[in-house]
């Protein structure tokens, strides 16, 4: 991959128009303040509500557009819910009447309701899930046919770890930040023909959704401003498609979804014993691949299973 950049070799987006979610603090305001920074219009989205999703306030979002401002940039503040898809579409006509164009599109926005599985409530796990995974399709669905009539549109996901790969006491949060996985994946592939480029970004920083779960010392590493130049990339006139980024304290790395090579089980009334017996062999990362598509899988399972007879 490489980046767009200018004669100074800076990355630049001067001309775009990007909406970040959730951007009132935490790592939305810096990827806010650091695309308006390059040169983007940014549509500083959030509700202003507490870490549980309680509560609403305009000032959060009102701060960093004075931030943006008062360094020169252009910015304009939303308090919409993502939650609310009549209120995500009067934002992006706003925009539309506004600045004529939408280009990027941040999913940030979150909340958190952390509880065991056995102590959590069907509300909280739907809430959640409701902000985290609907409120990312609101937004996209509400900018996917501008951007695939202006034939460009770069749209970022927030994952997480916790979803990647689990985590105590976040049932909730993991089943929606691997859904929007999901939906990344599938969002790509659409895009690809009209140069929309779909990506996953996993940070890890020191925000409010986190002050509890690290100590001390290592939060102050955990900074949103060194997780935002992968999202940076990830926006960027040459952003790579497909990519699910992690990052966190200035690290970067990137995850994916493989594919074993698997055996071929000889149909019977012992195949389940058969898998059993098999279970090394079927696990064994040697030769993983990532698929393209979902399917990659039927296709190898059906060319094994045609080899083998």
């Amino acid at each position: 991959m490489t980046a767009s950049t200018s004669s100074h070799g800076d990355l630049r987006f001067d001309g775009r128009v990007a909406i970040v979610t959730g951007a009132g603090g935490g790592l939305g305001r810096s990827h806010a303040l650091a695309l308006a920074a390059r040169g983007a219009k940014v549509v500083v989205n959030d509700l202003g509500g507490s870490r549980d999703g309680s509560g609403g306030s305009s000032a959060a979002a009102d701060a960093v557009v004075a931030e943006i401002r008062a360094a020169g940039g252009v910015a304009m503040a939303n308090g919409c819910s993502v939650t609310d898809p009549a209120g995500v579409q009067a934002m992006v006509e706003q925009v539309m009447a506004e600045w004529g164009r939408i280009d990027i599109l941040v999913n940030n926005a979150g909340i958190l309701r952390d509880k065991s599985f056995s102590k959590m409530s069907l509300d909280d796990f739907r809430l959640v899930v409701d902000v985290h995974l609907m409120g990312s399709v609101y937004t996209t669905k509400a900018v996917w046919d501008i951007m695939r009539e202006q034939g460009y549109g770069r749209i970022v996901f927030t994952t997480s770890s916790s979803g990647l790969y689990g985590n105590f006491g976040q049932s909730n949060y993991g089943a929606a930040k691997m859904a929007v996985v999901g939906l990344m994946q599938t969002l790509s592939l659409e895009g690809e023909k009209n140069n929309i480029r779909v990506n996953c970004l996993a940070p890890t920083a020191a925000t409010r959704m986190t002050e509890d779960l690290l100590p001390a010392d290592l939060l102050k590493l955990l900074t949103p401003e060194s997780v935002t130049p992968g999202l940076l990339a990830l926006v960027a006139e040459d952003a790579p498609t497909r990519a699910i980024l992690c990052a966190g304290a200035g690290a970067f790395g990137a995850a994916h979804v493989t594919l074993t090579d698997g055996v071929v089980i000889k149909p019977g009334a012992d195949a389940a014993e058969q898998v059993v017996a098999q279970w090394d062999a079927i696990q064994d990362r040697a030769g993983e691949v990532v698929p393209g598509s979902g399917m990659v899988q039927t296709q190898g399972q059906l060319t094994k299973v045609m080899s083998a007879l």
